[in-house]
This record gives structure tokens, sequence and C-alpha cells, in this order.
């Protein structure tokens, strides 16, 4: 109790000094305004003109946060095509897709180059890691499948652009062989069923960990046949 009336004096002296220093203030402003009265003005001018600048960044801000913010957004709506969406794209399209992907990813310096005289490549870029890349795209009907010589076109291209990574990504799927060569030369496979985890948020860098593990069991298989033939 005592403690608390201690207390309690205390901030009432602290109170009575704030009190006094204010009228000593003011009493100094009044008898002294011809010279004090400039300061003053400067003093008041600076907190206005701090406060508007204040204002103003924190106003920026917002506005870089907000969009950023939609920028990402739109990357997620991007990112939740349907395969069929994809299916029904064209082949520039598809490679625009791949490149917004990679970007989406962090991919850094990525840029569509496919077209007649490619050499081979549709995308290149660095990954994440400062990793240069070359990416094949290959909007072929779901029952289609990619042959050997489709990836080795993909290593000329890692060869001619001495690129670190080579990422070979397909609507359809990889034979046997194929996906086992890609294995052996250190090829990125991404096929239909990976492309639709890469197009609905796993990163590019992720999938390499799933790299050459099949393209799903028997039944995954039958389930393909019937819904796509081939």
């Amino acid at each position: 109790m005592a403690r608390r009336r201690r207390g309690a004096a205390a901030r009432g002296r602290r109170a009575r000094r704030w009190w006094w220093g204010g009228a000593v203030a003011l009493v100094v402003v009044v008898l002294f305004r011809a010279s004090v009265w400039p300061y003053l003005v400067a003093v008041v001018s600076v907190a206005v003109a701090a406060a508007i600048v204040w204002r103003l960044w924190h106003t920026d801000r917002l506005l870089r946060g907000g969009d950023c913010l939609w920028r990402q957004e739109e990357a997620v709506r991007a990112g939740r095509r349907t395969l069929a969406e994809v299916d029904v794209m064209t082949g520039t399209e598809f490679e625009e897709l791949v490149a917004g992907l990679c970007r989406r990813d962090g991919c850094t310096q990525v840029r569509r180059v496919g077209g007649a005289g490619d050499n081979g490549a549709d995308v290149l870029g660095r990954l994440p890691d400062g990793r240069t890349m070359v990416v094949q795209c290959k909007r072929y009907a779901p029952s289609r499948a990619i042959p050997n010589r489709e990836l080795r076109d993909l290593l000329g291209a890692r060869v001619h652009f001495r690129a670190d990574v080579a990422v070979f990504v397909t609507t359809s799927r990889f034979t046997g062989p194929s996906e086992k060569f890609a294995l052996e030369h250190d090829i990125l496979a991404v096929h239909r069923d990976l492309l639709g985890l890469w197009n609905n948020g796993v990163s590019l860098v992720s999938l390499g960990e799933v790299n050459g593990r099949g393209q799903g069991d028997a039944r995954h298989r039958a389930r393909w046949r019937k819904a796509y033939g081939g």
C-alpha cells in the first residue's frame, strides 16, 4: 500500500514538473516572441515537412506492397491452369507458360528463344542458384511418347549454349528407354504428371528430386491409356 502511495506521489511530481516546464516555455515564447518566433516557425515547418515525407513514403510502401501481392496472386492463378487448358495452347503459348513458371520459381534472365533456328532450345535462363539452364518444350498429345532422339537434341542444345542444366518439359510422357536416357545424361525430364505438379505450385528445383522415378504404377498407366489412348 505504501509503495503504491509512493508511486502515485512520484507520478504527481513528474506531472507537476511537466506542467511547470510547459508554463515556463509559454512565458518565454510570449516575452521573447520577436526573437523566438522565427525558430518556432522553422521547427513547425520542419515537422510538417517531415510528416508529409513520411506520409508519402508510407503510401508508396503500401502501393508497392499491394502491387507485389497482386503479382504473387496472379502467379498463383496462372499456376492453377488445368492441363486441359494447356493441351489447347499453341506451341508458342506453351513455351511462354514454361518461361513464366521458371520466373515464378525465382529463375532469372529467363527468355523464350523457340522458333526457327533455335538450336534445340525453347527457353533459356538461370536457376535461383545461378546455374544456367536450357529448356526444350514439347506440347504433344498426351497419347504420344517422347523418343530418345528428342532428348539427344536437347543434349546438343546444352553443349551449344554451354548450359549447366538441361530440362525437357512435355504435356505427354517419355518412353521407358528415353526416361532412362534422361537420367543417365542428367536431363530433368518433366512429363505430364510432373508438369501438373509444377503447374500447381511445386518448384522446378524440387522436381529434380523425383527425376527418373517412373511415371506411375501399372494402374496409373492403365488409367492413362483409358483417358488418352496410346
